[in-house]
């Protein structure tokens, strides 16, 4: 017999949880896709996804999720035989840079591994080693939500300034945008990617490149070709060609509605602090099973979390027992592990992965826990006790510092 017959919920970093108000304002007949309505609302978007990113510059949609934001991104600013410098500290900024190699650019890697955060210094040693310029691009990710390390995005951008090197900067937000704190502008970052799917609450299909004049300067140079092209996705006057063709007309919908709750509602800011609440709450469960027992963050420092997810170690094979149980017996699903080792394996099979970006609130965090916890307990697993406690203490005590 399960325990499984209530309403199930989504743990995983990515598709999150999507409110039911951002469903409902999907669930509507097709618009008039050439004037009206939908062309006003769609007008209303750019704004606040600004907001979003505290940056004052451009931002592009395209129908598509995040690897297709990585190709705009690439095919706008760069073209074959360009050299870039990828940062990777997990699965997706190697991945990118993957897709830079598939469009015959030069891709060089500084590897920080699974565990570790992109060190400023050894960027900045790799950017004065290049004295004739020919880097044109640096490229990392602010969260991997594989490892869920949290780059230091404003020191990478103080370790070029003093290398004197003039790449663009181009950052990958998709699994963090509106869960840890991010400012375009004063971060000195050029390109930015993202996805609609995780901090922004919105069912998968969209993605967003935003870009400042610097950007618009390399675009210039180089061929994006008719879907990948930016430029047309800043002119409103040109609604069709804003989108390549026609328009996603109910993913519009979906993410008026979901900004209308991060942006005008609960507030960017303040979206910030909840995340870093709840992801603090995670953590201190996590510290507790791991008093006594396998259980343990990959990333070891607090400050190098991720607010958006987190990935846990257990013993070998644990981590797909506890997913197993969770999901069949409990009605929580946990994320797989990626990145770490070829599918199936002992590596691979010894984490499994929390999402807590977006549309998250108490129960949701205790259920999440609980289901866990459980889990443990059921399967014999060793582990420390309290954890529920520590997570409680840690909510309890949001908005009193």
């Amino acid at each position: 017999m399960s325990l499984n017959f209530g309403r199930s919920l989504m743990a995983i970093p990515g598709p999150s949880v999507i409110p039911e108000r951002v469903l409902n304002a999907m669930h509507r007949p097709s618009p008039n896709i050439y004037e009206g309505e939908l062309v006003d609302l769609t007008a209303t978007l750019y704004p606040d996804l600004r907001k979003v990113a505290a940056m004052s510059g451009d931002v592009a949609i395209y129908i598509a999720n995040g690897h297709g934001a990585w190709e705009a991104s690439l095919k706008n600013t760069l073209a074959a035989g360009d050299r870039i410098l990828v940062l990777t500290t997990g699965r997706f900024a190697a991945n990118w840079g993957l897709m830079a190699e598939s469009l015959d650019i030069d891709v060089q890697v500084l590897d920080f591994g699974m565990q570790g955060d992109a060190d400023p210094d050894q960027l900045e040693a790799a950017l004065r080693a290049d004295v004739d310029g020919k880097i044109r691009a640096v490229l990392t990710v602010q969260t991997d939500t594989a490892s869920s390390v949290l780059n230091n995005v404003p020191a990478l951008r103080k370790a070029m300034d003093a290398a004197g090197h003039d790449a663009l900067y181009m950052v990958d937000c998709i699994a963090c945008l509106g869960c840890d704190r991010f400012a375009m502008d004063e971060w000195g970052v050029d390109v930015m990617v993202a996805a609609c799917q995780k901090g922004l609450m919105t069912p998968a299909g969209l993605s967003f490149v935003y870009f400042n004049d610097k950007a618009s300067r390399a675009r210039k140079k180089v061929n994006p070709g008719f879907y990948w092209d930016w430029l047309p996705r800043t002119r409103p006057e040109l609604f069709y060609q804003q989108f390549g063709g026609t328009a996603p007309t109910h993913h519009l919908y979906g993410l008026r509605e979901a900004l209308d709750i991060l942006v005008h509602e609960e507030g960017v800011e303040a979206a910030w602090a909840r995340h870093d609440t709840i992801a603090h709450a995670y953590w201190a469960a996590v510290d507790a099973w791991g008093a006594d027992g396998a259980l343990h963050h990959n990333i070891a420092d607090p400050d190098k979390r991720s607010r958006s997810v987190s990935t846990i170690t257990t013993a070998i094979g644990d981590a797909d027992r506890i997913r197993q149980w969770t999901e069949q017996q409990a009605g929580v699903t946990l994320g797989i592990g990626l990145g770490f080792g070829e599918p199936g394996s002992e590596e691979w099979n010894r984490r499994f992965r929390i999402g807590h970006m977006g549309h998250q609130n108490v129960p949701m965090v205790m259920g999440v826990l609980g289901a866990i916890d459980c889990a443990l307990k059921a399967l014999s697993i060793p582990h420390g006790s309290g954890a529920l406690d520590a997570a409680a203490a840690v909510l309890a005590g949001h908005g009193k510092v």
